[in-house]
């Protein structure tokens, strides 16, 4: 094969990418359903979980836990006192928590995506040089080869001579 006989054709994943652009977790939650309900569900969640995924949430919470404290302190019961314990504080502020969690988690991802999607990005013009230098180098060796078929005739006529 020589040089002009190649044509290089882009793979269509590599117009998509610029199109769609680095997935992230917003994305994947507005895709998540194509019906008018479910992306307006989708986004309700989200906005909850952004608003009680926060560490003032959680400050709220505890200190909405802590009014019930004094109650379950003075009936004695241990089990009133540790059912306080697991259903009122645990639960009301290690939910927030956890949320914030998962947002530095998600966040994290969004950004590993986006790296992602960078170095393939750079990979992919990378590879579109390599294509260019292989163009030039086929082209050279495709030079070379005509100079010696030319050289091989020359040579072929002398010594017919």
């Amino acid at each position: 094969m020589t040089a002009s006989e190649f044509e290089y054709h882009q793979h269509p994943r590599a117009t998509e990418r610029k199109t769609d652009g680095p997935p992230t977790v917003h994305k994947a939650a507005v895709k998540m359903h194509t019906t008018a309900v479910g992306r307006f569900n989708n986004r309700f969640g989200l906005q909850i979980t952004k608003s009680v995924g926060t560490m003032w949430a959680a400050y709220a919470f505890a200190i909405l836990a802590l009014i019930s404290l004094p109650a379950a302190l003075m009936s004695g019961s241990a089990i009133i006192i540790i059912a306080w314990i697991a259903q009122t504080f645990l639960q009301l502020v290690l939910l927030p928590v956890i949320i914030v969690g998962q947002n530095i988690q998600a966040a994290a991802s969004d950004d590993r995506s986006n790296a992602t999607y960078k170095d393939a990005g750079a990979i992919l013009e990378e590879a579109k040089q390599i294509q260019l230098h292989l163009a030039a180098q086929d082209a050279a060796a495709t030079t070379l080869m005509n100079r010696i078929v030319a050289l091989e005739a020359k040579i072929a006529g002398q010594a017919g001579s």
